[in-house]
């Protein structure tokens, strides 16, 4: 595909800090504006879809406009995406030459690892390729080899081994022997997660050969498993990690390992020795294994007496397989099933994920031995190899190098990302490794006189240091507790700033890691920052919060260039000397020039505005929104902040309020012709507020909407003019723009420009006299934003008090755990687990056994865990005390009243699961329990022993940087599939999907919602098996990257079922679903609103396979939870009440029929009228079931007079046909194909192109303009689409209807 830059947007990525948690909705926000098209009303709009539209709007001076100097490349440069790919000859030693599809831009090194991975040449490693008798080099691209065409035969050569080559060869023959083995997932090591797809497909997905396609109504199981069912008690954990056939290891060898005998004495070096191995067969026969030069051969040594002679039979094999092939059969005929298997699988279940996933349960698992485990252990793992030369990297050489790297066109951001991405994904997974070893007290401190709390640390060119106060330089702002949440907040600005991406501004590379109670931020190191102390090195900022004050041109001008996108205020200060400094970032944030001469900025943790709502300032009133709801109220510590998707959600507000301020002003100017009313000068926008927040609904007349949209479309035109400052606008208009910029608290009187000053209301600022207005305008501006938060966002928000429970409880275990040494902690663990799930009332802790402990205790230990003492205080919590501190610590932290004193009485209160409690308390803690089923509810003995607590993971915040331009792809097509055009939306997700993958590699969040997006359009455009090929393949991937069990991979289980179902494979269909269904119990319960759309799902099914009673059951289920979640006027219950009424129906049973339908038509007729097509479409139904319930009264009435003799006329009873149950899936599942006459298809060509000449037109006037948080919500937002003929309206699942 060949494309013009000058098609493209500018590249900016935009990242936003979003939690996890709201991954799990996936919505637009709530009271989103409504979207441009024309016939999709329905539904919220997704985020990005919402920054699309954004494209047509004036020129806003808040948005990455900074487009980079290498963005502005001529319009005439031409990128060739994608070469077209070719295929050469493979001839490999010892089997059939065969083929190889390869593309161009494909390293030498890429062919190396196809050759390592297919069933028949993967057991070689060290060789190298000869196109007509000369070596390709691993690292050249092949358009880059001369000679290399179609046709061309490609040798692979043996070549002798090294000492690293032997190593890398056993490693791999390892790796192929463990392939389907998946203990390194359940331990979460070296980015291996889980995945049990395949145990619900059975594989048949997309297999052509098992559809079955004429044979619809074939006998299948449809039998749920009890504990899904509607209203089942039973909450199992088992079924979340069902076992999985593959997994029965086939035992190929018992024991691989390193021999003793390592390494080779001097004299066999010279004879080509590199190490020895020590093998046992599965026969039992023991051999010594001597990896030399040439290859692999048996040797005479014993466990006890040496001896590197070659033993018989004499045989030297250059791969270690092939030799193991010769001296064990069972080796052979393993081996061989091993690999085939492992080729079956899917990739998606082998390849490595970009960052660890942690699995909370995990098997019993046996213990194997392993000698590339137990090497990594003693090397890598503890820091030992770090020290030798060459073996260090330096990471923030990597981390700023890769930044450095030239952007000027496609392929070079391309690179460059995929370089960024790669490093951070290293540098996470070293800081974790290195964190983990600080806590167990494998590192040496830097300081080890000092107290532990104090200590700091160097491991692997990383700086340590520990979440606590060291010397007291948070005391005004809480201590430790804002010692604790400032690396948090310090991450949160790293994020910000490198999504900026200002050219010759640097962040350091940090990851945040809780692990076992305690914090701590890993960060990389500025050259030289060492050596002088931190007074000498910072010439930007302060390091004192503000008493005293430096700044610097060359900062202020990068700083200044991220001003517009992160809304911050370029403001003056007063230092300790009462003299003015200029800065644009809060003062905390310092700026340190390194002996590298890069400007480095750290200290980030107050970029975003303070949140009023709980930063009491005596003097200051908040507004009275906020009043009533008791703010603000005193927090723990003092760096509350607003997140950076609230400032960008305020923003946006304020952004329409300025735009129908400006247009009822032009409007007023327009009818009376007189001057501008001065009331809206000092009014402020308040007044306007409460008529804003709520959008215009679809009913708004169109005459209405034409006019109001031609106003803004004017105030557009006019803010153009005026912001281009040509003079051209009369006074009366600049006076409608300034006073609109006014009321919405915007810094330019001329644009719409709002931002705030980080540093109001820090304690220890000091600001001139001369910005006294400024400085009010801005405290205002922070305390609308307070509001703001309070009015409009929190209403949108569902918080459970689960989650405030085990927030609570978490908080409480962080410091529990500090007190526990390591060989309590599986005891401490389950103790508290107990306390706080199990109904035994005196659950008893398990202190180590006496016998062990030594006698002679070394009271001064060195590398004890940070703060920990050797307590045992951890021992004596009861369950009584526990909640009562969680209680506390809601009332304290949340201002939440809890009216629950044991874990009983929360879940009997408060409708909670114990299942769910402990899931999400060890989530939030790294905590793993072992996978069986617990009697919680047990009075006569605890839930938990120390055997149930497996292991303790680390629980990891990092940056995840961005591939900017497959977004945007992304987000292009994600508006033309709004506007209707399919194919081209699918073309551009196309290749979305193919830049993702080359920026990020195969797995990732993003390529997951890639896949989901094009499944859809696939499904929609009636390409059935291409749509489940790319959901099984978002399936696999959210499993694998998100969790097995997480929100976004429920709904993926959901959306291939529909697929399944279309594609006539009904028994896969409904055991996803399923699947689905036990997923949401475990998670979320019986009682949430999404379990309405999965019971439809199930019940509509069930029905089409004739099922009727059980699908009775989840239909009046959904009901049930649509009527109390919607309410019972609601279009969503309408729907639900048809679908119960077509199964009374089909089972004959025509009162309830009748019943339900007449409800759904009286909610039709009052929300939509008598003249809408739903009620006209209810109302014919209604008839058809009563002549139904006629003829079948007369048929029995009949029968009742004339006994047997009757003559009764055949009843029809029709089982629903397959196309009519996909129809109504289609609908619940948001849908809906409108068909369209010729005028409404020419009307909407018109809109389409009016909108695009707007967007165009905005476009030429800042072409890289956009709102910041262009993130989309990995979880939803490409669900949530639209999309005119000729296909689908699609809004996002939850609105069905």
């Amino acid at each position: 595909m060949v494309i013009k830059t000058d098609e493209l947007p500018a590249a900016a990525p935009a990242d936003s800090a979003r939690d996890h948690g709201s991954q799990a909705g996936g919505k637009g926000r709530p009271g989103a504006a409504e979207l441009p098209s024309v016939m999709l009303l329905n539904g919220d709009c997704p985020e990005s879809l919402k920054k699309e539209e954004g494209a047509a709007e004036p020129p806003r001076e808040n948005g990455l406009d900074e487009a980079d100097p290498g963005d502005e490349t001529t319009g005439q440069e031409v990128i060739v995406i994608q070469d077209t790919g070719f295929s050469v000859k493979i001839l490999a030693p010892g089997i059939e030459p065969f083929s190889l599809q390869v593309s161009p831009q494909e390293m030498v090194q890429e062919i190396h690892q196809v050759l390592m991975d297919r069933e028949d040449t993967c057991h070689r490693t060290c060789f190298s390729l000869h196109l007509d008798g000369n070596v390709l080099d691993h690292f050249s691209e092949l358009r880059s080899v001369e000679g290399l065409q179609e046709g061309s035969v490609l040798r692979v050569v043996e070549e002798p081994y090294t000492v690293r080559e032997a190593r890398i060869h056993v490693r791999h023959v390892r790796d192929l022997l463990k392939s389907l083995d998946p203990s390194d997932a359940f331990n979460g090591v070296d980015c291996n997660s889980l995945s049990f797809l395949s145990v619900f497909t059975d594989g048949d997905l997309g297999d052509s050969g098992k559809r079955k396609k004429g044979l619809e109504m074939d006998p299948i199981d449809c039998t749920p498993p009890e504990y899904i069912l509607p209203g089942s008690r039973e909450r199992p954990l088992c079924p979340l990690q069902p076992q999985n056939r593959d997994w029965k290891p086939l035992q190929c060898l018992k024991v691989l390992t390193m021999s003793g005998w390592n390494p080779p004495p001097g004299n066999r070096k010279m004879h080509g020795d590199l190490m020895y191995l020590f093998v046992i067969t599965a026969e039992d026969r023991q051999v010594s294994i001597t990896a030399s030069t040439r290859g692999f051969y048996l040797n005479q040594s014993t466990a006890y007496h040496f001896n590197p002679k070659p033993a018989s039979p004499r045989f030297l094999s250059h791969s270690l397989v092939e030799l193991l092939n010769q001296i064990s059969p069972a080796f052979r005929k393993n081996f061989a099933v091993l690999q085939k298997k492992r080729v079956q699988r899917h990739p998606f279940e082998r390849i490595a994920t970009p960052f660890q996933v942690y699995s909370w349960t995990a098997p019993q698992a046996e213990h194997a031995m392993d000698c590339v485990r137990a090497e990594d252990a003693y090397t890598s793992r503890l820091g030992y190899e770090e020290h030798i030369p060459g073996q260090t990297r330096d990471w923030n050489e990597e981390l700023q190098t890769t930044r450095e790297l030239p952007r000027k066109n496609l392929p070079e951001r391309l690179l460059r990302e995929r370089a960024i991405f790669k490093v951070h994904s290293d540098f996470t997974a070293a800081a974790t490794r290195g964190a983990m070893a600080v806590i167990d007290g494998n590192v040496m401190a830097i300081n080890p006189s000092e107290e532990t709390k104090m200590q700091m640390f160097i491991w692997n060119n990383i700086f340590f240091s520990l979440g606590f106060d060291v010397r007291d330089h948070y005391k005004d702002f809480g201590g430790d507790v804002a010692a604790y949440v400032a690396p948090t907040n310090d991450l949160n600005g790293v994020r910000t700033y490198n999504a900026v991406d200002v050219e010759g501004l640097y962040t350091l590379g940090t990851v945040v890691v809780d692990y076992r109670g305690y914090r701590v931020t890993a960060q990389s190191i500025i050259p030289g920052i060492l050596e002088r102390d931190q007074e000498q090195s910072v010439i930007y900022g302060s390091i004192d919060f503000g008493k005293t004050v430096v700044s610097h041109p060359r900062y202020l001008e990068l700083l200044e260039r991220t001003s517009r996108p992160l809304k911050i205020l370029r403001h003056r200060v007063l230092n300790d000397r009462d003299e003015e400094v200029e800065l644009c970032s809060s003062v905390e944030c310092k700026g340190i020039i390194g002996n590298d001469g890069r400007h480095y900025i750290l200290d980030l943790l107050r970029t975003f505005p303070p949140d009023l709502n709980f930063l009491p300032v005596p003097g200051e009133d908040l507004p009275e929104e906020c009043a009533r709801a008791g703010f603000p109220r005193a927090h723990r510590h003092k760096l509350c902040c607003l997140r950076q998707e609230l400032v960008d959600a305020f923003v946006e507000h304020r952004y329409l309020l300025f735009m129908k301020l400006a247009a009822l002003q032009l409007m007023q100017q327009k009818a009376s012709q007189l001057e501008t009313p001065s009331s809206l000068e000092n009014g402020g926008p308040s007044s306007l507020e409460s008529k804003s927040e709520d959008p215009p609904g679809p009913e708004a007349g169109s005459e209405e909407e034409g006019s109001s949209a031609s106003g803004l479309a004017k105030v557009k035109e006019l803010a153009e003019t005026i912001a281009a400052d040509d003079g051209t606008a009369d006074p009366r208009s600049r006076e409608v723009i300034r006073n609109a910029c006014k009321a919405v608290g915007s810094i330019s009187s001329t644009a719409f420009d709002i931002r705030f000053n980080p540093d109001i209301f820090s304690p220890g600022v000091r600001f001139p006299e001369s910005c006294q207005d400024e400085v009010r305008d801005q405290k205002q501006l922070l305390k609308d934003a307070a509001a703001f938060l309070l009015s409009c966002q929190i209403p949108g928000l569902k918080i459970g008090i689960g989650e405030l429970i085990t927030r609570s409880a978490k908080h409480i275990f962080k410091t529990y755990l500090q007190g526990v040494e390591l060989s309590g902690l599986s005891a401490a663990i389950s103790h508290f687990l107990n306390c706080f799930l199990s109904s035994y009332p005196n659950p008893v802790a398990h202190l180590p056994a006496d016998e062990l402990v030594s006698k002679k205790r070394n009271k001064r230990r060195k590398n004890r865990p940070p703060g920990a003492a050797d307590n045992t205080a951890w021992a004596v919590v009861t369950p009584q005390e526990l909640w009562k501190d969680i209680c506390q610590e809601a009332k304290n932290y949340f201002d939440f009243h809890l009216e629950c004193e044991t874990v009983d009485q929360a879940v009997e209160t408060y409708g909670l699961q114990k299942i769910t409690l402990l899931r999400e308390i060890s989530l939030k803690t790294g905590i793993q329990v072992l996978l069986k089923e617990y009697s919680f509810d047990s009075r006569h003995k605890p839930a938990f022993t120390e055997e149930d607590v497996l292991n303790i993971f680390p629980v990891v915040k990092h940056v995840n940087p961005k591939a900017s331009d497959a977004f945007h792809f992304f987000q292009s097509g994600q508006a033309k599939v709004q506007q209707g055009f399919l194919k081209e939306g699918c073309e551009l997700i196309n290749e979305a999907l193919n830049l993702f993958n080359n920026v990020y590699g195969a797995m990732h969040v993003e390529t997951c919602a890639c896949l989901r997006l094009l499944a859809r359009l696939h499904y929609i455009m009636g390409d059935y098996a291409e749509a489940l090929s790319n959901q099984q393949k978002a399936v696999l991937m959210s499993e694998r990257v998100m969790g097995i069990e997480h929100p976004n991979t429920i709904q993926e289980y959901m959306h291939l079922a529909l697929y399944c179902f279309a594609s006539s494979q009904l028994s896969t269909a409904l055991s996803l679903l399923y699947r689905a269904r036990y997923l949401m119990l475990l998670v979320f319960g019986e009682d949430h609103p999404e379990m309405a759309l999965l019971d439809n799902n199930i019940g509509l099914v069930l029905h089409g396979v004739m099922e009727y009673d059980l699908s009775l059951r989840f239909l009046e289920n959904a009901l049930a939870v649509s009527t109390k979640y919607h309410g019972p006027k609601a279009l969503k219950v309408a729907l639900s009440h048809h679908l119960v009424a077509r199964v009374y129906e089909s089972k004959a049973e025509f009162r309830s029929a009748l019943q339900h339908e007449k409800e759904g038509y009286t909610i039709y007729k009052t929300q939509l009228g008598e003249d809408h097509e739903k009620t006209k479409e209810s109302s014919e139904y209604l008839k058809c079931l009563t002549q139904q319930a006629v003829a079948l009264q007369r048929t029995m009435n009949e029968i009742y007079r004339n006994g047997s003799s009757a003559n009764i006329p055949p009843l029809k009873f029709t089982a629903p046909s397959m196309a009519s149950v996909l129809e109504q899936l289609n609908v619940i599942n948001g849908i809906l194909f409108i068909p369209l006459s010729q005028k409404d298809l020419e009307n909407l060509k018109a809109e389409v192109a009016r909108r695009q000449q707007l967007q165009e037109a905005s476009r030429n006037k800042d072409r890289a303009e956009e709102p910041m948080a262009t993130e989309p919500a990995p979880a939803g937002a490409p669900e949530d689409l639209g999309s005119q003929p000729p296909a689908a309206k699609d809004p996002s699942p939850s609105v069905q209807g």
